[in-house]
């Protein structure tokens, strides 16, 4: 097998997507490199699509995936949860930072554009749901939404596979925790207003900064910083207990940001808080630093300098303790800060953070039988 190459493709910013390259994944053995033929579409035609000269479109394609089992397990010490699903491989949300974008090297696909336009949706997902929760012996724990991608990106509007998924918790009496970036989550305030008043449903809202422009480039496909808050505001009012997960927190980018966040999001309503330092596993260090250099060029140097002094001396960290957190002076003044204010703000109360209810879990109707009592 010849050497890998890396491809050096000209990163360009596209409208509506975060990645600007389309790296190979680290198990591939070849490289490509885009090639014009001559067939590019015509500038008018890009430029109406508010895209680059020479720039290709990019649409989402969605493939309908028959999942072989739906609940992932974990044993990571620094991970509130044991359990997750994820209605979605990949996520058109497109965020730059996604520490998921590795994932799709497993599919042969890239963790650059490929990640946010080559999705896959677990169509069979409510079913695989029913028939494990049927499973004699099963125990009950908090399940996870939205682990590896988020379960309210834009194509969940068609497919619903989140709803479907939400319909047989709701059913079994099924604690259920959700973080998203996406305001679509309000669709759902029927089933999850529901739970919550059994002390089944938390949800955790994901917000790293308040700056629309930032976020859009950033985060080009969420919901914008202000449609978040009012998400919060609108679950909050419906009696759903809501958290803010401020991350990642980047160093010159948005880590002046942490304070304002949670007030902003105290105010909205939200009685939880936790944050993330900015990861970059794998392949997501090299989109990363391209993102930096097309979009804050003369910041790039500054972003990563601090990034490594809270990393170790290097990009990233993945040692169970730190990497969620960061380690050295840096890291410990911004866990410092992050707990002045919600001391402050009045987060993370005793009889807010209480455990969900696994005491009223009880299995599926199977086979359309009725429950005696």
């Amino acid at each position: 097998m010849p050497a890998r190459t890396v491809n050096r493709e000209h990163a360009r910013a596209r409208k509506g997507r975060g990645a600007g390259i389309n790296p190979e994944g680290r198990f591939e053995g070849f490289a490509r490199e885009a090639f014009d033929d001559g067939w590019a579409q015509a500038p008018a035609v890009q430029e109406a699509r508010g895209e680059p000269a020479g720039a290709p479109a990019l649409e989402t394609h969605v493939t309908i995936e028959r999942a072989k089992s739906i609940i992932s397990r974990n044993d990571s010490p620094d991970i509130p949860f044991s359990r997750s699903i994820n209605p979605y491989r990949g996520c058109e949300h497109g965020c730059i930072y996604c520490y998921a974008r590795p994932s799709h090297a497993y599919l042969n696909l890239s963790p650059g554009v490929d990640f946010e336009t080559r999705l896959f949706a677990k169509a069979n997902a409510a079913e695989l749901l029913r028939a494990e929760l049927s499973r004699p012996g099963y125990e009950c724990d908090m399940i996870a939404l939205g682990a590896n991608t988020d379960p309210y990106q834009p194509i969940e509007r068609k497919y619903r596979i989140t709803r479907g998924i939400l319909e047989v918790l709701a059913e079994c009496k099924h604690p259920v925790a959700i973080v998203t970036k996406n305001a679509l989550i309000e669709r759902d305030t029927d089933i999850l207003s529901e739970m919550a008043r059994k002390n089944l449903a938390r949800v955790f809202i994901s917000l790293c900064n308040l700056d629309p422009d930032l976020a859009r480039r950033l985060e080009p496909r969420c919901s914008a910083p202000a449609r978040r808050l009012e998400a919060i505001r609108r679950l909050s009012a419906r009696g759903i207990p809501v958290g803010v997960i401020v991350a990642p927190v980047i160093p010159f980018l948005t880590d002046d940001q942490v304070e304002s966040v949670l007030e902003a999001a105290f105010k909205a309503g939200a009685r939880e808080a936790d944050y993330t330092l900015l990861r970059l596993p794998y392949e997501v260090k090299d989109l990363f630093r391209d993102w930096l250099e097309t979009h804050y060029p003369l910041k790039a140097r500054h972003v990563m300098s601090r990034v490594n002094a809270m990393r170790g001396g290097r990009d990233n960290d993945a040692q169970f303790g730190s990497r969620m957190c960061g380690s050295g002076e840096f890291a410990a003044l911004l866990r410092m800060r992050f707990e002045i204010a919600c001391e402050r703000l009045g987060f993370n109360a005793r009889g807010d953070r209480r455990a969900l209810d696994t005491t009223r879990f009880r299995p599926p109707h199977r086979g359309g039988q009725l429950e005696l009592f």
